[in-house]
């Protein structure tokens, strides 16, 4: 019998977003403000001469198909040109009707559409504006991607890619919540709100453990302690998470070392009697 699933919260209910970002982080975001209950508008350009298929103006639709579909499930999805007069009018009819913009542009990009933070507050001084960039201030201007982000935080620490996009989630997170600030502070003050959120901040706040010295090398949590590590077993892999004493207890009674305190499970002997009884036992259940 399957267990019900707690419904998502409604807590944007009445809330309006509107939408120019392409790519992933924030049609991510948008679409889990979607799950809180938001109604969402997301305004694309339209697609490039020669689309074929699904193609649209975003991006994602040509190098994914499915992700697109999965970010706008439930998104209402409107294509206009913005850098037609016909198109402005149309952004602005929306604007006016708005909470939230949401942007993924370069700063010079959005002041060539007119939609600056000084030009939107003297517009609608009820909206406020939630701009993803990839690295804050002077430097938004610089193109990069997640990779890079990573990358500038020590979060790339071989040759083999990141197995998720790290910095565009966490991003996409991190504009969720500024969308939830200022909904907060426009029901306090009646006035929008301005927040950027920057991709390279996100890599940065997703580093901090390493940049504390956390998760370097040789540290508790960076392959020292046996019991926290990754062992190879006869046909895959095998994650082990007994840090606390008493699941390291555990795991040495397992396979049958003996217990001689928390201490053991720094000692290179102790990973090595781990990795001896993975290697010969299966990961399959």
């Amino acid at each position: 019998m399957k267990k019900n699933r707690p419904q998502a919260s409604r807590s944007l209910k009445g809330v309006r977003i509107l939408s120019l970002s392409l790519n992933l982080p924030g049609p991510a975001a948008l679409q889990r403000l979607r799950q809180m209950g938001a109604s969402c508008l997301k305004i694309e350009p339209p697609a490039p001469a020669g689309a074929t298929g699904q193609m649209t103006g975003d991006p994602m639709s040509a190098y994914s198909p499915s992700v697109y579909t999965a970010l706008h499930q439930g998104i209402r999805v409107k294509v206009n040109n913005l850098k037609t007069e016909t198109g402005q009018k149309a952004l602005q009819r929306e604007l006016a009707k708005a909470n939230v913009l949401l942007t993924s542009f370069r700063p010079s990009a959005l002041s060539k559409l007119g939609l600056s933070w000084k030009s939107l507050r003297a517009q609608h001084p009820h909206l406020s504006l939630v701009a993803i960039v990839g690295s804050p201030g002077a430097a938004a201007e610089a193109p990069g991607h997640d990779l890079t982000y990573l990358a500038e935080n020590d979060l790339i620490t071989g040759l083999d890619l990141p197995a998720t996009l790290y910095a565009d989630m966490g991003g996409a997170l991190m504009a969720t919540e500024a969308v939830l600030q200022a909904v907060l502070l426009q029901r306090q003050t009646g006035q929008g709100s301005f927040f950027e959120v920057a991709l390279s901040d996100a890599a940065a706040h997703l580093a901090l453990p390493r940049s504390w010295g956390l998760t370097l090398p040789g540290t508790v949590l960076g392959g020292g302690h046996a019991g926290y590590h990754v062992y190879p077993c006869q046909d895959a892999r095998l994650a082990l998470a007994a840090l606390e004493p008493h699941f390291a207890k555990s795991l040495c009674a397992a396979i049958g070392l003996a217990w001689t305190g928390p201490a053991m499970m720094l000692e290179p002997a102790t990973q090595q009697a781990i990795a001896k009884f993975a290697a010969s036992r299966s990961c399959q259940p």
